[in-house]
């Protein structure tokens, strides 16, 4: 369900900028998460991200809320 595909992305994406091997392209978010879902399902702080790519690795992200400026 994507707007583009990724043949089209790297496409538009090659007309400005090298892409290398290994050069990571993100796409945004799959259907089914987040607001879509029954009741919603949001990002809150103390959850962690967690992405991975087979043979490369793992990457983190604790999610942590912004400190007002109040």
């Amino acid at each position: 369900n994507m707007i583009f595909d990724v043949p089209e992305l790297i496409r538009f994406l090659s007309e400005g900028t090298t892409l290398l091997p290994g050069t990571v392209i993100m796409t945004g978010t799959p259907p089914g998460v987040g607001f879509a879902r029954k009741p919603p399902v949001f990002l809150k702080h103390g959850d962690e991200v967690v992405i991975e790519i087979e043979g490369i690795g793992r990457l983190r992200n604790p999610v942590i809320e912004e400190k007002s400026s109040k």
